[in-house]
C-alpha cells in the first residue's frame, strides 16, 4: 500500500512539474506583448528597422509630420499603454518588471509630448531627416547596398523623402502661422546644407555613391538598368526636393524666423521646454534644479583645471591657459586626416590591456574609425553610429576634420574616444544589442539620459585605463566634463532665463578651452534641439554616485567588473528604473 501510495505522490509530482505555472503562462504572454510592441514600432518606423539591421521596410518611410501618422502613433501608444495594464507588475519576474517600468515610462512620455506641436519644426542643422537621407543614400550608410532588391528598395524610399519634404513645408508654414519658429541663425545654417545637394550630374551626387558600389555579380542588364534609374531619381526626385526645401527656407521661411535664442520667447514654448528637460534627464529635476548643479560643477571642475595649470609651470589665469592649448601650433601637429583617424587608433590600442580588467563581457560588433563625410562635416560633431546586432555592419565612431593641420589634440582627444567609442557608445550600444536575453525594445532602445551619462561616465575612467598621463589629454578630458557641466547652465538658460546666444557663447569660451567657432556651433546646437544637452551630466553624476555609494557599503564585496556589468548588462533604463535595479544589485551582494 506504501508503495502504491509513493507511486502516485510520484506521478502528481510529475505531471506538477511538466505543467506550467501560472506565472510562467503570465511570462510567455507579457513576453508576446513585448515583442508585438517592439513590431508593430517598427513598421512605424522604418529606419530604425533599417539601423538595427532588419531590412522588411527599407523601401518604406514614415511620413511623421503628417497628421494621420500622428493620429496613428497616438492610438498606437494608447493601445499599448492600456494593454499593459492588463499585467500584474508584482506577478512578473524582476527582468519583466523593468521592462514593464521600462515600456510604461516611455508609452506615457510620448503621449505627454504630443500635447505639443513639435511637427511644426520638422528639422534643423543637427537633426535633420535630410542630412539622414544622404547618409542613407551615399552607399556606406546604414541602408544595404547589396542586392538588385536592395537598389530597389532605395528607390522607394527616395520617392517618399519627396513626399515628407512636402509635408515638413507645410509644418513650417503652420509654425509660421502660430509663431512657433526656429532663430533666424539656425536657418541661415540649415538652407546651404539643402543647397549642397542640388547638383546638375547626377554623378557627382552623394546619391550617386550606389551606382559607384555596384556589385560585381549583378547582371549587365541590371546595372545599366539601376544606373538610369539613379540617375532619373537624382535628377527628378532628390535634386527638385532638395532645391524645393532650400527655396522655401531662403525665400518664405526666413523671414518669419525670430531674433531671440530660447524656446521661452514662442508661444507655449516654455511648457515645452520643461517637457524636453523631462524627457531628456528621464527625472522630474525642474530647470533651475539643473542649472544650479550646472553652476556648482563649473565651479568645482574649474578649481581642478587651476591646479593642472599651476602643474605644468603656466603662468597666467585659466583663460590665458585656454588660449594657449588653443593657439600653441605644438598641439597641431597633424598634416593630413589620417593622421588624426590613426592618433585615435593608438588610443584604442594603448587602452586595450587595462578594458578586461574593468569588463566581464566586450561586444562581438565590429568597430570603425571613418572620418565624418565632407556634405556634413562643417556642421556635425564626432559621433558613433551603431552596428548591426548580426554584426554584418560595424558600429562606427566618426571624427570631423575639415583641417587636419588645425586639429588640436588638447581638444581631449583620449576622453573623445572613451565616450564616443571605446568603451562608452560602443560598448553599451553593442552590447544591448547582442543581449537576446533582452526584448527586442531594450535591445534596440535608448534613453538620452542613461545612454549619454554612460559615454560621460566613460571618460572618468581614462586614469584606470591607462590614460591622461599627459597633463595636456587629462585638461583636455576636464575640458571636455566642464563642457558638459557648462551645458547644464547655458541650456536652461538660454531656454527658460533669455540668455541670448551670444552671452552664452561667452560663457562658454570664459569657462573652457573652446574656439568661437567651436562654442558658436555647440550653442546652436542647444538651441536646435533643447534639453538634449542636458542628459549626459545628469546620467554621469547618477553613475558615479551609485559607484561611490556601493564602493562604501559594499567594502572588499564591491568589484568594478561587476558593478559595470549590472550597469550594462539590461540595457538603457528611465533613471529612476536604473536605479532602483542598482540598489537591487548592491543589497544581495550584501
Amino acid at each position: 500500500m506504501k508503495r502504491i501510495l509513493f507511486a502516485f505522490i510520484l506521478t502528481i509530482i510529475f505531471f506538477a512539474c511538466k505543467q506550467p505555472s501560472k506565472n510562467s503562462i503570465d511570462s510567455s504572454k507579457f513576453d508576446s506583448f513585448l515583442e508585438n510592441y517592439f513590431q508593430e514600432q517598427l513598421k512605424l518606423s522604418p529606419l530604425q528597422a533599417t539601423i538595427i539591421g532588419d531590412e522588411r521596410y527599407n523601401d518604406l518611410l514614415s511620413n511623421e509630420g503628417s497628421q494621420e501618422f500622428i493620429a496613428k502613433r497616438n492610438q498606437f501608444n494608447m493601445q499599448f499603454l492600456d494593454s499593459l495594464k492588463n499585467y500584474d507588475r508584482a506577478t512578473l519576474s524582476a527582468n519583466d518588471q523593468l521592462s514593464f517600468d521600462n515600456l510604461k515610462y516611455q508609452l506615457e512620455m510620448n503621449l505627454e509630448g504630443s500635447k505639443f506641436h513639435f511637427e511644426y519644426l520638422p528639422f534643423n542643422q543637427f537633426d535633420a531627416l535630410p542630412l539622414v537621407i544622404g547618409q542613407f543614400g551615399s552607399g556606406t550608410g546604414a541602408q544595404p547596398f547589396k542586392t538588385v532588391k536592395n537598389y530597389d528598395d532605395w528607390l522607394k524610399r527616395v520617392t517618399a523623402f519627396s513626399v515628407w519634404s512636402d509635408t515638413a513645408i507645410g509644418n513650417f508654414k503652420k509654425g509660421m502661422a502660430s509663431g512657433i519658429v526656429f532663430p533666424k541663425l539656425l536657418v541661415e545654417k540649415m538652407i546651404p546644407q539643402m543647397q549642397s545637394m542640388v547638383v546638375t550630374d547626377p554623378k557627382k551626387s552623394l546619391f550617386y555613391g550606389p551606382i559607384n558600389l555596384l556589385p560585381k555579380d549583378f547582371s549587365a542588364v541590371d546595372k545599366e538598368r539601376l544606373t538610369k534609374e539613379y540617375s532619373n531619381s537624382i535628377l527628378k526626385v532628390i535634386v527638385p526636393t532638395y532645391k524645393k526645401l532650400g527655396d522655401f527656407l531662403q525665400n518664405e521661411y526666413l523671414v518669419k524666423t525670430r531674433n531671440t535664442s530660447g524656446f521661452s520667447s514662442m508661444p507655449g514654448g516654455t511648457e515645452m521646454y520643461a517637457y524636453e528637460v523631462k524627457l531628456q534627464t528621464t527625472t522630474t529635476k525642474t530647470p533651475e534644479e539643473i542649472y544650479q548643479t550646472g553652476l556648482s560643477e563649473v565651479a568645482r571642475i574649474r578649481n581642478i583645471m587651476d591646479s593642472i595649470k599651476n602643474s605644468v609651470g603656466f603662468k597666467g589665469d585659466l583663460k590665458a591657459f585656454f588660449e594657449f592649448m588653443k593657439e600653441d601650433k605644438k598641439f597641431m601637429p597633424y598634416h593630413e586626416p589620417k593622421e588624426v583617424i590613426a592618433a585615435f587608433e593608438d588610443i584604442h590600442q594603448r587602452m586595450k590591456p587595462n578594458l578586461k580588467k574593468m569588463f566581464l563581457h566586450e561586444p562581438i560588433t565590429p568597430f570603425e574609425i571613418r572620418q565624418t563625410e565632407d556634405f556634413r562635416a562643417a556642421s556635425a560633431s564626432a559621433e558613433y553610429n551603431s552596428g548591426s546586432a548580426n554584426g554584418k555592419r560595424p558600429g562606427i565612431f566618426y571624427v570631423p576634420i575639415l583641417d587636419a593641420t588645425k586639429f588640436n589634440t588638447t581638444s581631449g582627444m583620449e576622453s573623445l574616444f572613451l565616450h564616443e567609442a571605446i568603451p562608452g557608445h560602443h560598448y553599451q550600444i553593442s552590447l544591448s544589442q547582442e543581449n537576446t536575453q533582452l526584448p527586442k525594445f531594450r535591445r534596440y532602445g535608448g534613453h538620452n539620459a542613461y545612454v549619454e551619462g554612460w559615454a560621460l561616465y566613460c571618460e572618468s575612467l581614462g586614469k584606470e585605463l591607462g590614460l591622461y598621463k599627459d597633463p595636456y589629454q587629462y585638461m583636455g578630458a576636464l575640458g571636455d566634463e566642464i563642457h558638459r557641466a557648462i551645458r547644464l547652465v547655458v541650456d536652461v538658460a538660454i531656454h527658460s532665463k533669455n540668455m541670448s546666444r551670444e552671452d552664452a557663447i561667452k560663457y562658454m569660451m570664459d569657462n573652457e578651452a573652446i574656439s568661437e567657432q567651436g562654442a558658436t556651433a555647440e550653442i546652436e546646437r542647444y538651441m536646435a534641439i533643447p534639453g538634449q544637452a542636458l542628459g549626459y551630466k545628469t546620467g554621469s553624476m547618477k553613475i558615479s554616485s551609485l559607484r561611490s555609494k556601493y564602493e562604501n557599503e559594499l567594502g572588499a564585496k564591491f568589484n568594478l567588473a561587476e558593478f559595470h556589468n549590472e550597469v550594462l548588462k539590461d540595457g538603457s533604463l528611465p533613471l529612476s528604473v536604473f536605479e532602483a535595479k542598482m540598489d537591487s544589485w548592491a543589497a544581495y551582494k550584501k
